[in-house]
């Protein structure tokens, strides 16, 4: 899965942090880009069974509106993360530098937002 973002490298140290998984790519800016461009992959070890996750640089990312909103810039994807302690995930993940959503549309689901706002869920 590839997310686009204002801040690919910055976005993959979060998502390893909250995912415990390592960072396996950072790559800069291409000549002309702003310093916060650039490419980031994020990557189980081999043998275990999570998917890559892969940051690209959007040159004009809106941030999503959660929930979404008339005229507002729709999630085009968001990554639901199974937790077995749904209120120590969520702390993990304030932790991490996520922030928890305003709207919260099930008991056992929480919706956050990454670092540059991203809407992603934990449930049980």
């Amino acid at each position: 899965m590839t997310i686009g973002t204002s801040q690919p490298r910055e976005l993959a140290r979060f998502y390893s942090r909250l995912l415990d998984m390592p960072v396996t790519t950072e790559e800069g800016p291409a000549p002309g880009e702003p310093e916060e461009a650039g490419w980031a992959q994020i990557r189980a070890p081999e043998g275990v069974g999570a998917p890559t996750l892969n940051f690209e640089y959007e040159r004009h990312h809106v941030t999503p509106v959660w929930p979404s909103v008339s005229g507002g810039q729709n999630a085009s994807q968001h990554l639901d993360i199974k937790v077995d302690d749904l209120a120590e995930a969520v702390e993990w993940a304030l932790g991490c530098g996520a922030v928890l959503a305003d709207f919260q549309p099930q008991d056992e689901v929480r919706v956050l937002l990454d670092p540059d706002g991203h809407p992603f869920c934990l449930f049980l």
